[in-house]
């Protein structure tokens, strides 16, 4: 037994329990669950229309860029215009995530690969799991479906965001990651991404891509 099962094991003892008790986990559970909430700005408690524009005006606050489709189908078209227009390579890695493998690609011209980045990518693209309205910033869960290293080491940083994922505010973010992953099961890392990297160490004058991409383009996905 380790140190940490001994101080169990006397806990229990001068409780009379054993610790699988259902009724006591029970308790327990729904305690959890009812715990109060801390103070949450009202700013960003709007209906979805209200939450998505404020989330626009705050992404492109910090110089990210946002377009909007209609439907996730449309989404490949509006990177391969993203890179075009910005005069980049047509290429993109993104990982094995089966919302952005189930877009139609092939009906671009892009070079996509997947996997993880190993630095020499110009362009990666993850899909966020959420996002907060109230400051413009995306939530993007760590693991092979969307590589850490897509947000950091590409250059350009695309994002899709389903809108009905947006939620009001950080603390909603943790509520939803937890009910859709399960208790237990939380990612290695959440990364929140809010604009593209930025330093203003030197001189105090903002340099973009400092520590990771130099731009953040994030298409949102209506339907």
């Amino acid at each position: 037994m380790t140190s940490r099962d001994t101080i169990f094991a006397s806990i229990r003892r001068s409780l009379h329990v054993k610790g699988d008790e259902r009724i006591r986990a029970a308790i327990v559970e729904e305690r959890l669950d009812r715990a109060p909430k801390g103070v949450i700005p009202a700013r960003a408690q709007l209906d979805a229309a209200g939450k998505l524009a404020l989330f626009i005006e705050k992404a492109e606050g910090v110089q990210a860029t946002v377009s909007r489709v209609p439907s996730a189908k449309e989404v490949p078209g509006e990177v391969a215009r993203y890179l075009r227009d910005n005069n980049l390579p047509a290429a993109l890695r993104m990982g094995d995530d089966p919302r952005l493998a189930a877009m139609p690609w092939k009906e671009t011209a892009l070079d996509v690969t997947v996997g993880r980045s190993n630095g020499l990518d110009l362009s990666g693209i993850t899909h966020a799991e959420t996002a907060v309205a109230e400051t413009g910033t995306l939530a993007i869960l760590s693991g092979h479906e969307n590589p850490t290293t897509l947000n950091f080491l590409p250059d350009n940083h695309i994002v899709v965001l389903n809108a009905s994922d947006l939620v009001a505010d950080l603390e909603s973010v943790w509520a939803r990651v937890r009910k859709k992953v399960g208790k237990g099961e939380m990612p290695r890392t959440v990364n929140f991404v809010t604009g593209p990297s930025r330093s203003g160490d030197i001189e105090q004058t903002i340099l973009l891509g400092a520590h990771g991409p130099r731009a953040l383009h994030i298409v949102v996905v209506e339907g």
